[in-house]
């Protein structure tokens, strides 16, 4: 059996007890949720802001859990339980600690990612590219906060030759107990924008807590910087403070280390020539959109420090897709006959990725008759800056040709009010918005939906996905120009 951790290790690892059962020889994974647990993984009973693992132990060990992790004080209140535990003072410490030893014993090559946009899919074209070159771990989804960053820690298989972590914040000192935790050989900074502003004061001090990354880097390693971002430099003297000696940066600016060189995009991705160590590579990316370019520089440029075969990199970056909520499109029948376009930007939303989604929207080739639709949702975390910064994307929502737009959400109305009268139509919430846009869309349009997570225009997408089937296609590059 290939274990990912002996019980033995797990809980001398975390300082626990064995109680119960006789525990098994070791455990296959770990999972804090047991509507994902599989048999033979741990379960891990963290007390979160709204659940409390501990109330769902009957249910991890009806889903097949090996083991138990559980806290010494909620032991009395668990009563008999069918299966061995591991008894801890506090279970996420016990996961901190074990993540700290699995990151003792491997000899992986680590990179850590932040930035306020461009993580996720940053973290997963490493995942794709590096692929390439070796075992790669990498988070699941946007694991990167003071729970899912030592989870994916712990769930690190010992033979990992490269490992991805993403390090997300929205206060300061977030990042740093965590990178600490992570101890990468590379830390990158994609990028810094007007993202959390509810908790900070102005970009610089978003710059500064994004540079809590560069704290935790090994002796020896790396930092790359976004040289095209306004914030380059400040990140740069950060590094450099944090006793980095080896500070490098990526983008389209003239003294990057990892230069975009040249690039056209098309519909379906783009071509683009990057310079790295005096060469020039080609590369074929599978996503089409600026920031799409600027991640792939970044990844190759990570990729050349941390020792892998960039060519290998390379080619891989052409099988690259954008996930769910961050870009994926949907090519849709329609009951008129024909289909429309849907790109789902759902997941999250700052100025600089509503930016970057109106300029998908602007590109995207739309059939004869058809129309570019923007559903835009309120993004949230933006204090008092809010209303400003919402108005503001007045520009890039006309300069994409926007033919309708949809927006919702009270901040949504400062945009609105900006817009020439009949330009868009304003809803209060999600529910009222869904039924307007199943009834509004037609064959040959390009949608695209963005809006901040706590928004909910994930219920938006499903609702459409429902409504109209997939197109016998099912290949959204193919939609006629």
């Amino acid at each position: 059996m290939n274990y990912l951790w002996r019980s033995e290790a797990l809980y001398r690892a975390m300082g626990g007890r064995p109680l119960g059962n006789h525990l098994p020889e070791g455990i296959t994974g770990i999972s804090i949720d047991t509507r994902s647990l599989k048999p033979g993984e741990a379960f891990f009973a963290i007390k979160g802001d709204i659940h409390d693992g501990h109330d769902f132990a009957t249910s991890a060990v009806k889903a097949g859990a090996g083991l138990l992790v559980v806290s010494e004080q909620k032991l009395p209140a668990l009563g008999r339980i069918a299966a061995p535990l591991i008894v801890v003072p506090d279970v996420l410490r016990g996961l901190e600690a074990l993540g700290v030893a699995a990151r003792a014993r491997s000899r992986a090559r680590v990179i850590a990612v932040t930035g306020s946009a461009g993580k996720t899919t940053t973290k997963e074209a490493l995942r794709l590219g590096l692929s390439a070159c070796g075992k790669v771990h990498a988070s699941d989804k946007s694991f990167n906060n003071h729970w899912g960053v030592p989870l994916t820690l712990a769930r690190m298989p010992e033979d990992t030759d490269f490992a991805v972590f993403e390090i997300g914040m929205n206060h300061p000192d977030e990042i740093r107990p965590l990178v600490k935790m992570v101890r990468p050989h590379i830390a990158m900074a994609t990028l810094i924008a007007a993202a959390h502003l509810g908790h900070f004061s102005s970009l610089e001090e978003i710059a500064d807590a994004k540079a809590e990354i560069f704290e935790g880097v090994e002796k020896g390693g790396h930092a790359l910087i976004n040289r095209d971002d306004a914030m380059w430099k400040r990140l740069d003297t950060a590094a450099r403070q944090a006793g980095l000696q080896h500070v490098w940066s990526f983008g389209e600016h003239q003294r990057a280390t990892f230069r975009l060189v040249d690039w056209v995009q098309d519909y379906a991705g783009a071509e683009i020539v990057a310079k790295m160590a005096g060469k020039e590579f080609p590369v074929r990316i599978g996503a089409p959109g600026r920031h799409m370019v600027q991640n792939a520089i970044a990844v190759l440029g990570a990729s050349y420090l941390s020792g892998a075969d960039v060519t290998k990199v390379a080619s891989a970056l052409a099988r690259l897709q954008p996930e769910a909520g961050r870009g994926r499109r949907h090519l849709l029948s329609h009951p008129q006959g024909g289909e429309f376009l849907l790109i789902d930007e759902s997941y999250n939303a700052n100025p600089a990725s509503m930016r970057a989604a109106l300029d998908l929207l602007r590109v995207a080739p739309i059939s004869e008759g058809g129309r570019r639709i923007a559903i835009l949702g309120d993004m949230l975390e933006l204090g008092e800056h809010s209303r400003e910064l919402h108005a503001d994307l007045k520009d890039p929502l006309l300069t994409a040709g926007t033919d309708l737009s949809f927006l919702t959400g009270s901040e949504m109305s400062a945009l609105a009010a900006q817009l020439p009268p009949g330009a868009c139509a304003h809803f209060a919430n999600v529910a009222e918005l869904i039924p307007a846009v199943i009834d509004t869309v037609s064959p040959g349009d390009v949608v695209v939906v963005k809006s901040s997570n706590g928004i909910g225009f994930s219920k938006l997408v499903a609702a459409l996905l429902q409504q109209f089937p997939a197109a016998p296609t099912a290949d959204p590059t193919q939609i006629e120009a």
